[in-house]
């Protein structure tokens, strides 16, 4: 079985790739056992969907845009690596 360590890794691990079935059984199990672990899954989840809708209502916003300042230094940096 999965220690608590080992679950919340799986559980981050899960926003980025597929579980396998073995994986995803054995974080099942613990999350039913476990409240500290099944609420740290939640809170995962609740902060990638806050993240995903701010992303789209910035990326929705037309009124947004960068100041020539910072597009300035962001092409020296880049022109920088390039050499």
């Amino acid at each position: 079985m999965l220690n608590c360590k080992q679950t919340s890794q799986l559980v981050s691990q899960s926003l980025d790739r597929r579980l396998t079935w073995q994986e995803r059984f054995a974080v099942k199990v613990h999350l039913w056992i476990c409240k500290y672990c099944r609420r740290f899954s939640r809170q995962l989840l609740a902060v990638r969907s806050g993240l995903q809708r701010m992303t789209q209502s910035v990326e929705e916003n037309t009124d947004l845009q960068m100041p020539s300042e910072s597009k300035a230094r962001i092409a020296k940096v880049l022109e920088s690596e390039l050499k």
